[in-house]
């Protein structure tokens, strides 16, 4: 299997709409959050730029999938600003790849964190899943 160099780079960058606001997260009334960029978006943003690392390493029929994080959100990003992840390549773990991630807006560094994926074969991970629920 390939992987990336060490220290390979690669980035994933969103404007910050309304729907990726933590004000946008609440399930109830009662759920109420800041309208700043949620951690929850942040997060998904550096697992893409991590995902982009590994793309170059995928067969047919493969993706990489998040396995674990470990994830501060530093400080806050309105709506309407740009948010950069960049993820760095740091190496493996067994079966899972390794990367360093920071997010910035114009204001400098709004997070980072440790984050490892593993590649694995689309239908055998949605099979898997679906017999979860009980929808095979």
């Amino acid at each position: 299997m390939t992987e990336p160099k060490i220290d390979a780079t690669a980035t994933a960058q969103l404007t910050v709409s309304g729907s990726d606001l933590a004000s946008a997260l609440p399930l109830e009334p009662e759920d109420a959050f800041p309208a700043v960029f949620a951690t929850a978006r942040m997060v998904a943003l550096m697992e893409i730029a991590c995902a982009r690392l590994l793309r170059p390493c995928l067969l047919e029929g493969q993706l990489s999938v998040g396995v674990s994080i470990d994830a501060t959100h530093s400080a806050p990003t309105p709506e309407g600003a740009t948010v950069t992840a960049t993820a760095r390549y740091v190496g493996r773990d067994g079966k899972l790849f390794v990367f360093e991630v920071v997010a910035s807006d114009d204001g400098g560094e709004v997070g980072r964190a440790s984050h490892k994926r593993a590649i694995v074969d689309v239908a055998r991970l949605e099979g898997s899943a679906s017999r979860r629920v009980g929808n095979d």
